[in-house]
């Protein structure tokens, strides 16, 4: 019955993203919130942002969206949206005060988890991205469980460069695998730095064994590509604007369309093939 409730609310969900990393601070959320960015470049696109990292919910910030509230309506919750084509979920917005702690065991996270699956109404939408916490943990096997009821296209894995990243990474792969969850691609984050005065590039991270494209050749992943460290990402996620717009020419621009458009083909291509087996 739980299976069918799920299946019937997200029916109307075409393909579903999740964004994984093995490690925090490698820029997941960022990367989550610019993938939603975008993807509704498109206004003929509708998207959806899930945001389950339960204890720390920094997509309400990203997106400009602080302070709002869940609105309770005849078919659930609505999500609060960024654009007409861009709605979010956040335990953010449950929460008295962003500065409030989630203090909550296993089955009060797993319980959240299957409210916004179920009781949101996200409508028609073309992509749901789904941020999730750091590692490979309750909320990660909880997403998983509970969208085996509908399908998920497969997850985007989020690391830097330098070696302690990339051991994680490879739990997050493994974890991949044993779930059965597909493996859309990895993604280098804060690759490298180029001065704006001098033009020269360093390596903030050192890549000490040839970082995650080398990776993703060993473990026989795809590597959707390098996205170098600008500043101004930062101050955009502070200012909830998204940095696609307000920076249109930065290398991190470009790298972020290329690796968007990376993933919506895979998304494409999934599709095709799911529907041939259908």
């Amino acid at each position: 019955a739980e299976a069918a409730e799920l299946r019937a609310r997200l029916q109307a969900v075409r393909h579903t993203v999740l964004v994984l990393s093995g490690k925090g601070g490698v820029g997941k959320s960022t990367f989550s919130a610019l993938l939603a960015h975008g993807l509704a470049a498109d206004e003929n696109k509708q998207v959806a942002l899930l945001d389950i990292d339960i204890c720390g919910p920094s997509i309400p910030k990203m997106m400009g969206l602080e302070g709002e509230q869940v609105h309770q309506s005849g078919s659930g919750w609505s999500p609060v949206y960024v654009e007409e084509n861009l709605g979010v979920m956040s335990v953010g917005f449950l929460l008295s005060s962003p500065d409030d702690a989630v203090i909550w065991r296993g089955p009060k996270k797993n319980g959240l988890i299957k409210q916004f699956l179920r009781d949101v109404d996200w409508g028609e939408v073309d992509y749901l991205i789904v941020d999730t916490p750091p590692g490979t943990s309750d909320e990660h096997l909880s997403i998983v469980q509970y969208l085996s009821a509908t399908h998920i296209d497969g997850a985007v894995i989020v690391t830097t460069p330098q070696e302690v990243s990339l051991q994680d990474v490879r739990k997050e792969i493994n974890f991949c695998h044993k779930v059965k969850l597909p493996i859309i691609g990895v993604v280098e984050n804060m690759s490298g730095f180029v001065c704006p005065k001098c033009k020269n590039e360093s390596q903030i991270f050192p890549p000490t064994t040839g970082g995650a494209e080398k990776m993703c050749q060993n473990l026989n992943v795809s590597f959707l590509g390098k996205v170098p460290l600008d500043p101004q990402i930062g101050k955009s996620c502070d200012r909830g604007q998204s940095f696609l717009a307000e920076a249109p020419e930065s290398p991190a621009t470009l790298s972020y369309r290329s690796i968007i458009q990376r993933i919506q083909e895979y998304c494409e291509q999934h599709h095709l093939q799911e529907e041939k087996i259908m």
